[in-house]
């Protein structure tokens, strides 16, 4: 089982709105089965799968204090793919999901202050040894601004070739427990999450060999979790 999370110190970024459509074109690509976990006590995902007639993806009710057994148990019972939604504040929540990715996700709006606020994130995605990638969500067709924010992201970490582009439909889709992949609108969005997830599941696929590492090696943390396998956190990225 992999596992990934949307993380971002500031709000509005589009964490959720990505995690649901993420999760959603997983599964209409045959990734599944996929589940995803809310950790932000607002539970816009919670309140968006609620609302989602269709039956997948699966929805893990969990608490930090036992997300170890909790992840043990739906690999177990073959989940494939857990992607987390996480609060817009650097918690000690957000540190114990981090810790256990395969890979995060942090979704950016090409803006100054959203590119001023992802320091928080990648320095805790440092810390913890954890791949990252950014995302550019919320964008301007045609803006310069979109290219000055993938060139001042790059210089952090690596920037996803896919550009998610600001429709009204990705909001609006979200209300009654859907995805831009299950309405009539823009196919030029549909494409978009469809390229984003191809491009999110070649990343996952290469940390094959941290995927098999379990959460209770991660969670001791660092280098020294992965040298007790004969492995460093270098070799896996």
């Amino acid at each position: 089982m992999r596992i990934m999370a949307f993380a971002s110190q500031k709000g509005g970024s589009g964490k959720t709105t990505l995690a649901g459509h993420v999760a959603v074109q997983a599964e209409r690509a045959g990734a599944g089965p996929i589940a995803i976990i809310d950790t932000d006590p607002q539970g816009s995902l919670s309140d968006w799968w609620n609302c989602r007639e269709a039956e997948t993806p699966a929805f893990a009710q969990t608490f930090i204090s036992r997300l170890n057994e909790d992840i043990a148990r739906m690999r177990e019972a073959g989940i494939e793919l857990l992607i987390f939604d996480t609060p817009p504040a650097i918690t000690a929540t957000i540190e114990q999901v981090v810790r256990l990715c395969d890979l995060v996700v942090i979704p950016t709006r090409p803006s100054p202050h959203d590119l001023r606020a992802v320091g928080a994130t990648v320095d805790l995605c440092e810390k913890l040894d954890r791949p990252l990638v950014f995302v550019l969500n919320g964008a301007t067709q045609r803006a310069r601004i979109t290219a000055e924010a993938a060139i001042a992201l790059s210089q952090a970490g690596t920037v996803a070739p896919v550009t998610i582009h600001h429709r009204t439909e990705f909001a609006s889709s979200m209300i009654d427990g859907r995805t831009v992949m299950e309405i009539n609108c823009n196919p030029r969005s549909v494409e978009e999450i469809e390229e984003l997830w191809d491009y999110l599941s070649d990343r996952l696929a290469r940390c094959t060999r941290r995927a098999d590492i379990s959460p209770e090696v991660r969670m001791a943390g660092g280098n020294r979790a992965y040298a007790e396998l004969g492995t460093t956190t270098s070799e896996v990225v």
